[in-house]
């Protein structure tokens, strides 16, 4: 043994406890004694690595001592030895079943006592060793798991900062292609508001729907290649001005192209296909129906909404009532009519956002 072991012995006579603390001694270990159940349940506390118990005992006898040790989880694996004058058959089941390791008859050999002990402090050693493991392993898992818990927070936390100034750089791109004037954010947010509700109408995934939220603010970037005094002109355009004027929808294309972010993709499709028509009389390629992607679908609806009913400089600002008639009439010409019929069905919710996000 590594080092003494403390032995708890339990009997009802003094000769007998006398002659054990004499056995245990010898063997080098440290011996605590109890002269009945009772004190002995209260002993335990003390902490032992082996109890020696006496089956003999008045009120409470050695299997009820054992049982009622058992009965805590903490001394679950402690080894008891039964020590006995009963040889039969019947006493060693039942000293067993009580939750003894082992049986030792009266009078008690002290060779034997030896060899049952040591086999049994032996096991007991082993069964600590892998619990003293088994608690440090759980201590490391529990400090690494802190520790990845923090690493993975901050990784949330980097990831959240990231996508921020992502989407500010997205915004802050936008906010420069557009009509460059105090209106242009209002005017972002409304049609992105416009194009999520739409989204969420057909029951997208929450992921396309929020792609579809912050990628449709890019469907004008292109107009950064246009110039001021086309795009700023208060009157008609001419024929060639309008030429140049329709060229935005291919430089937005041309400047979020090649990139490896879904969000810049997602601005791509929308910039190139937001101006085309459910006819196939829209811009730059003139395709209709659904060979028009799903985004430039949706965002032409909250497109136009949003600028019927916004000042331009060739325009003053429509009421809802005109500008809705207006789109009503481009039901399957420029507008899926699917569309058109959920942005009508939600209008309750376009004219909260058009309210919140008013134009100074």
């Amino acid at each position: 043994m590594s080092k003494p072991k403390r032995i708890l012995i339990v009997d009802d006579e003094e000769a007998n406890r006398d002659l054990l603390v004499a056995f245990v001694e010898s063997l080098g270990h440290e011996s605590e004694t109890a002269g009945d159940g009772i004190e002995a349940i209260s002993k335990m506390k003390l902490g032992f690595d082996l109890v020696l118990m006496d089956i003999m005992m008045p009120e409470m006898d050695g299997y009820e001592v054992t049982r009622q040790i058992r009965k805590d989880q903490e001394y679950s694996e402690l080894p008891i030895i039964v020590t006995t004058v009963l040889t039969s058959k019947d006493d060693r089941l039942r000293a067993v079943e009580a939750g003894a390791n082992d049986y030792i008859s009266k009078p008690v050999d002290k060779n034997e006592l030896q060899v049952r002990m040591t086999s049994l402090l032996k096991m007991k050693e082993a069964q600590d060793a892998v619990k003293h493991y088994q608690a440090e392993l759980e201590k490391k898992v529990e400090q690494r798991t802190v520790q990845l818990r923090e690493a993975l927070n901050e990784s949330i936390e980097s990831q959240r900062e990231i996508k921020k100034a992502h989407i500010e750089t997205i915004h802050r791109l936008v906010v420069a292609a557009e009509y460059k004037d105090e209106d242009t954010a209002n005017h972002i947010k409304r049609m992105s508001h416009y194009s999520r509700i739409l989204a969420g109408s057909l029951h997208l995934s929450p992921g396309e729907v929020e792609i579809i939220h912050l990628a449709s603010p890019m469907h004008d970037v292109g107009k950064m290649g246009t110039p001021d005094n086309i795009l700023f002109k208060p009157g008609k355009h001419t024929p060639e001005e309008w030429e140049i004027m329709k060229q935005h929808a291919t430089f937005g294309g041309r400047i979020l192209n090649g990139s490896s972010a879904k969000l810049l993709q997602a601005g791509e499709i929308i910039a190139l296909s937001h101006h085309e028509k459910w006819d196939g009389s829209g811009y730059p390629k003139g395709i209709s129906g659904e060979d028009i992607p799903l985004w430039g679908r949706i965002t032409a609806v909250a497109d136009v909404f949003d600028a019927l009913t916004s000042k331009r400089p060739y325009k003053e600002a429509f009421s809802n009532e005109k500008s809705l008639q207006i789109m009503k009439e481009g039901r399957g010409k420029h507008f899926e009519p699917r569309l058109l019929d959920l942005f009508l069905e939600n209008l309750d919710e376009v004219f909260d956002i058009q309210k919140k996000h008013k134009d100074a």
